[in-house]
């Protein structure tokens, strides 16, 4: 111990401590890097919950105001009502099978809540009317979807809802109204609530006529699908069984 080595004593006691201190100062700095981490990671998570808490909100106030919206067309026809709460959970339904991402969106549900907006503007004797409408009055009615594209349009909230509104009434065909887009032409959330607002329509009991059952309304969608219909979202739409219609029906 304490050879020396071409005249040089080793310095074995020093070179430990300088050693000790390095590592020590080492451990320090690493343990001040982790704490920030920490601090870091935490805020990121307080920043996180508040961003959730605050979309939560705004989602609130969206639904909210799509609500009211809706509430205005059910205090016009009491039929509104629950076909508006039907045709969304119907249409729901159906486009989970067809486009998951787009069913995630909830601006489809606001559409196909707010589908029939613009009959707000539709005069009582026309929208009540027992008998059938003139040529006149169906052509009055034939406007609501315009209407109601333009009360929603420009909403950003709203934006994709708008086309659902505006174009619930095209055709496959081309035959429909307002504007006779055909084909993919027609919105796909628009093709999807076709086929779910004419399933409620036909299971529901009117004035004029009483309700299909399951089986003959499936019929009647599927002889105009490729006509009024897109043929894939009535291909989509046999995958669904009568039993889980009638579940989302009996839930509302």
């Amino acid at each position: 111990m304490g050879k020396a080595l071409a005249g040089h004593p080793i310095d074995t006691g020093g070179t430990l401590e300088s050693l000790r201190a390095e590592l020590e100062g080492q451990r320090r700095l690493a343990e001040a890097k982790e704490h920030q981490l920490q601090r870091y990671a935490a805020d990121l998570r307080d920043t996180f919950v508040a961003e959730r808490e605050r979309a939560e909100q705004l989602r609130n106030s969206y639904v909210a105001t799509v609500r009211a919206l809706t509430s205005a067309v059910e205090a016009r026809d009491a039929y509104t009502a629950k076909h508006t709460e039907r045709v969304a959970a119907y249409g729901l339904e159906l486009t989970r099978l067809i486009d998951p991402e787009m069913a995630a969106n909830p601006q489809i549900e606001f559409g196909f809540l707010l589908h029939d907006i613009g009959k707000v503007a539709i005069p009582d004797g026309v929208l009540h009317k027992a008998t059938h409408l003139s040529d006149a009055e169906k052509s009055l009615m034939r406007r609501h979807p315009v209407i109601g594209f333009e009360i929603v349009h420009g909403t950003e909230f709203l934006e994709d809802a708008a086309q659902i509104v505006r174009h619930h009434h095209e055709r496959w065909d081309g035959t429909g109204y307002p504007d006779r887009l055909a084909g993919e032409e027609i919105p796909l959330a628009a093709r999807v609530f076709s086929v779910a607002d004419t399933l409620d329509a036909l299971t529901t009991d009117r004035p004029y006529r009483p309700a299909s059952s399951w089986d003959d309304a499936r019929a009647e969608i599927r002889r105009f699908s490729g006509s009024q219909f897109d043929p894939t979202v009535v291909d989509a739409f046999e995958q669904i069984p009568d039993e889980q219609f009638a579940r989302l029906r009996g839930a509302l």
